[in-house]
């Protein structure tokens, strides 16, 4: 179970500012556990939108069946928060630059888009996070699909979608505890694990 320690919502240093929260990372990682923990007390966002989620509601017993619409339902819902100025948060796998159009139109309209990337030191940690949560009555996603979404989602963090958003924080989640690992903005990069960070980059950095 994640564990976050509780502070004021960040919206009270900037009340007006429209904004957008990326909680991003491989599947089995722990997103949607920590967009709970995290949207509704820390954040003050109660807009929360999920191609999963969406993808149940269509097909609760094969939403891997409708993936493609449920991504284009997803899409068009998040367009709708955008021209109606609401903040909002989305869960993504971050696996390819979907997302990376959508996120320049939404700055460009005055949102403050910040990224939050929750990473598993592998792949295996990711397999094996996802038949738990099957054997618990979750959702079953094809081990390649998890291995190829795991260095998709890094590759395109490193290579493009941090230097995109105007904040984002790196967290490992392999224990459940969401340890901070970097952070940063246009600006500048707060580094607190060099070594793993370092040779992070230089895997996934194309």
């Amino acid at each position: 179970m994640l564990r976050i320690r509780p502070r004021r919502p960040v919206n009270n240093t900037f009340p007006l500012m429209k904004r957008l929260y990326i909680i991003a990372g491989c599947n089995g990682a722990g997103k949607t556990t920590a967009a709970f923990a995290m949207l509704p007390g820390l954040l003050d966002c109660h807009e929360f939108v999920n191609a999963d989620e969406i993808a149940r509601g269509l097909s609760p017993f094969q939403p891997e069946a409708v993936s493609v619409q449920a991504g284009r339902l997803m899409l068009t819902r998040l367009q709708d928060l955008v021209a109606a100025g609401e903040s909002f948060a989305l869960e993504t796998t971050l696996a390819t630059r979907i997302y990376l159009p959508f996120i320049k139109m939404a700055r460009a309209k005055g949102y403050h888009v910040s990224l939050f990337f929750f990473w598993l030191d592998s792949p295996d940690s990711a397999v094996q996070r996802v038949r738990i949560r099957v054997q618990e009555g979750g959702h079953s996603i094809p081990e390649a699909v998890i291995r190829r979404r795991y260095e998709g989602g890094l590759r395109q963090f490193f290579s493009h979608y941090r230097s995109t958003v105007d904040k984002w924080v790196f967290l490992d989640n392999s224990n459940g505890i969401g340890q901070v690992i970097a952070r940063g903005t246009s600006s500048e990069e707060v580094v607190l694990d060099s070594k793993l960070w370092q040779h992070l980059t230089i895997t996934y950095h194309d």
